[in-house]
């Protein structure tokens, strides 16, 4: 199982995630990085364990009022090593080309910032194309025809429970496993609500190739012995 930590930006700023609920995010306070300036979180979560991803969220670009183009490309500069997962609220296909073939990393597509199927359709073969099937609360956030049709989805699906984001209240497993009926032959990853590595262990179970963390992360429960083991999985 591979664990990706995830970093929420907001006007150049890393933000602590809280049930989804993205008007309530404050600037991170993290025992692994003096401030929340974005290279300097980045950095203290490869001092926690050398991860090989890490996922970044633009919510302002999300949000349509900006974006943190800046922060991303410092990040990549500064730990060239790391593959970038981004979701940058992209929406339509010349866009989301375009940044592919600037070489950021892997782009993710976000149901969420969709009203079609366009863009996810065409992408979906490129191997740098990561969908992002968003659920606050039962309501999945998206055109209804996309959750339908997972037979337009690309390789790597996350299914992110925004309510659960931050909260501590544990992955969503009846939605993973429904999800994992739906698709089985995509490599899902769980995002929203792992808490640690019983967490972890019980979604490698299910047949969940990886996670997103943030919050466990930053506040211990996931360290460097629990991370290698969920490695291992």
């Amino acid at each position: 199982m591979e664990l990706i930590p995830v970093m929420d930006l907001e006007r150049g700023q890393v933000v602590r995630a809280r049930f989804g609920r993205r008007d309530e995010y404050r600037p991170i306070e993290s025992p692994l990085s003096a401030t929340s300036d974005p290279i300097d979180v980045t950095r203290g979560l490869l001092s926690l364990y050398p991860f090989r991803t890490l996922y970044i969220a633009d919510l302002d670009a999300i949000e349509s009022v900006g974006n943190n183009d800046g922060s991303i490309a410092l990040v990549k500069a500064t730990f060239p090593e790391l593959s970038l997962w981004v979701d940058n609220g992209m929406r339509e296909l010349p866009a989301a080309s375009r940044w592919l073939a600037e070489g950021w990393g892997a782009l993710v597509i976000g149901s969420e910032s969709q009203s079609d199927l366009q863009t996810v359709e065409a992408l979906a073969k490129d191997p740098r194309l990561v969908l992002s099937l968003d659920f606050r609360g039962e309501a999945f956030q998206g055109p209804p025809e996309l959750l339908a049709s997972p037979g337009v989805w690309p390789k790597r699906v996350i299914a992110m429970t925004l309510a659960r984001v931050g909260s501590g209240a544990g992955p969503d497993l009846e939605r993973l496993a429904a999800l994992r009926a739906a698709a089985p032959r995509v490599e899902l990853y769980a995002a929203g609500g792992v808490r640690d590595s019983r967490d972890l262990e019980i979604l490698a179970r299910a047949g969940i190739c990886g996670a997103l963390v943030s919050t466990s992360l930053h506040d211990g429960r996931l360290g460097r012995r629990q991370i290698e083991a969920a490695h291992s999985l």
